[in-house]
């Protein structure tokens, strides 16, 4: 281990901005922690004993470095030492368990350092724990910036769906971590709605979040919960570079909770809405996919119309809070806010009647 690191000559990390409201607030609030590019080729060095190239990569959360070694290409990542440890482990080990369960599943794998750990812990100024991991690098394309298409939206949907039945047996002792971006908390949302730009905007999210209180909430205790992957957006797909009908991977396990699992489906589907005629129309693609690996109950068909704009609601909601919160940051904070809005205006459009029916249909029930 470095001298250097032993004896704090290193800063590993700036003090977190302190957590205000709900501890989910605070994860979202707090800032990832800061490591140079050197401290990155040390740790790497050091914890696992690659030597290479090594590159900062973007993220809300934590702090990412690839790593351009002779073994191969690698993700350095430093968590944020406002997420607990135990919620950090949890992603480590439902990585652990989809290996195992299915290897030929397209996720990042994670890697033991040189002491056969998977986690190793680092200090934070003030003496917080920030868990480091290494992880395999996926190679593709990612979904934002790829063409789309039925057989891929197929792919997404055949994949969520393996990696549903992968996680179902999945325990862990954090399967009471809570996150906002978790939809079974939609109805806490309505604190964030002063920062939605424009009244129609508002008042668009407002009747989503009405309709979750008197469809979706009723039931919510009722539906079969598992730990799930709860952000597949078009940032966390990566699909093969020369064939972007196929799926390369799936990546960011950090949003991972324990939540009635059609939520997960619901939030893949609202990234894949279509914003010409019924806006169903593209998801249903990867829904029927779904549905064909790992089917669907009827009564999460019938409020998954409902679940896909609570997500949408979700991220509106949650992402103007941010931007607000942090302007300097707003540019990355809104990166999908664009087609979001455009996604939920064409969306509540469709009469829920009129989406159930269509969901019905091509999920053969």
């Amino acid at each position: 281990m470095s001298d250097d690191i032993l004896l704090g000559k290193i800063p590993l990390g700036r003090p977190m901005a302190p957590a205000d409201g709900s501890s989910a607030d605070g994860q979202l609030s707090a800032p990832p922690p800061a490591f140079t590019v050197a401290q990155a080729k040390v740790l790497a060095h050091d914890y696992f004993g690659l030597d290479g190239d090594v590159s900062a990569l973007t993220s809300e959360r934590d702090a990412n470095f690839r790593v351009r070694a002779k073994a191969g290409t690698f993700v350095l990542k430093i968590a944020n030492p406002a997420e607990a440890p135990e919620v950090t482990n949890l992603q480590t080990m439902a990585l652990l368990h989809v290996a195992k369960v299915d290897p030929g599943l397209k996720v990042q794998r994670v890697l033991p350092a040189l002491s056969g750990r998977h986690e190793e812990i680092l200090r934070d100024a003030e003496g917080r724990p920030m868990i480091l991991r290494l992880f395999t690098y996926l190679e593709g394309q990612p979904l934002h910036l790829a063409p789309r298409s039925a057989a891929q939206r197929r792919g997404i949907g055949a994949d969520l769906a393996r990696l549903g039945l992968a996680l179902r047996e999945f325990r862990h002792e954090a399967a009471g971590h809570e996150l906002v971006w978790d939809i079974k908390h939609a109805a806490r949302l309505w604190q964030y709605l002063p920062h939605i730009e424009g009244a129609d905007r508002r008042a668009l999210v407002e009747r989503i979040l009405k309709a979750f209180k008197d469809f979706v909430a009723p039931v919510l205790p009722d539906l079969r919960a598992q730990f799930v992957h709860n952000d597949l957006n078009p940032h966390n797909v990566l699909v093969e570079e020369g064939d972007p009908d196929r799926v390369a991977g799936i990546l960011d396990f950090g949003d991972m909770v324990m939540t009635p699992l059609v939520n997960d489906l619901a939030i893949a589907s609202a990234y894949q809405l279509s914003l010409e005629g019924n806006p169903l129309t593209e998801a249903g693609d990867l829904i029927g996919a779904y549905h064909t690996v790992n089917p669907l109950l009827p009564v999460e068909i019938e409020l998954l119309y409902d679940l896909i704009g609570a997500r949408m609601a979700t991220t509106a909601a949650i992402t103007s809070w941010r931007a607000a919160r942090y302007p300097e940051n707003r540019d990355y904070i809104l990166r999908n806010a664009p087609r979001a809005w455009a996604g939920l205006e064409a969306f509540a459009a469709l009469p829920r009647k009129q989406a159930q029916e269509y969901l019905r249909r091509i999920c053969g029930a």
